[in-house]
């Protein structure tokens, strides 16, 4: 069976499945490249408000078909070197995608499945499931902005331990250090995640863009630089006919129809 990232919609919300059953989801160039092209097609349509990745049945991602690693290594290195490119096209997507993107996790997120959940805006993870960085089992180092997104998210002592140990860590221990958002019972991860996408998809889209943006831009601004981007944003906010609609509907007590 042939790996594939299928596209389905629910509401407002685009949802993409990795399938790939066989090699317990493992990721690939073709999905990398379905992945940002489904990401094209939902920030150009109006009518999707956001979008969920979720693994078919019960994993979300093992990461890196080994196979196909072995085999990756009787070819030149530019070989490997452009399909990293291609995961990390579909990672920096992701992170630039001006709408909200939520990870739906079952079961294990491996290495570069990992990485793919740390790209998203949120996490709703099953209470069973279990992330590893995995590379380092394998004589190998993190690709997918795995190092980045964690030396970000968890104090420095406890991503060096993730990434150099291989070892496990649930979804609650994540949760508690405010990694993963949303704790669900098994099976309950995508059900979860659609809840949290239709409060999401209630809101005024050109706000959620705005501060998808700041937030990105935080890390590498000055205070002075990011006070004149957020003066800016909230001007243009401003005068954006939703920001008449939310504040007519907050002093009027009646829920607002964002366009």
């Amino acid at each position: 069976m042939t790996a594939e990232l299928q596209s389905t919609t629910e509401g407002r919300t685009m949802v993409l499945t990795i399938s790939n059953p066989e090699h317990r989801n493992a990721l690939g160039p073709e999905i990398y490249a379905a992945g940002v092209e489904a990401l094209g097609s939902a920030e150009s349509n109006p009518e999707i408000g956001s979008v969920i990745v979720t693994g078919q049945g019960p994993v979300f991602s093992a990461g890196g078909n080994l196979q196909r690693l072995q085999a990756n290594r009787q070819l030149p290195p530019d070989h490997q070197a452009r399909s990293i490119d291609g995961l990390h096209n579909w990672i920096e997507t992701i992170r630039t995608f001006p709408k909200p993107v939520v990870a739906a996790v079952e079961g294990a997120a491996a290495g570069a499945g990992f990485s793919l959940a740390l790209a998203c805006d949120f996490i709703v993870a099953a209470r069973n499931a279990a992330f590893v960085m995995a590379y380092v089992n394998i004589a190998l180092s993190p690709d997918g902005g795995a190092s980045w997104s964690l030396s970000r998210a968890i104090p420095r002592q406890l991503a060096t331990e993730l990434l150099l140990c291989g070892d496990r860590i649930s979804a609650e221990r994540l949760a508690q250090l405010g990694v993963v958002n949303v704790i669900s019972d098994a099976g309950n991860a995508l059900t979860d995640a659609l809840a949290l996408c239709e409060r999401l998809n209630k809101r005024a889209p050109n706000a959620l863009a705005s501060i998808k943006e700041l937030l990105s831009e935080a890390d590498s601004s000055t205070l002075s630089a990011h006070l004149n981007r957020e003066r800016d944003h909230f001007v243009r906010n401003l005068h954006h006919p939703n920001a008449g609609i939310g504040i007519a509907s907050f002093l009027s007590k009646t829920p607002p129809s964002y366009r």
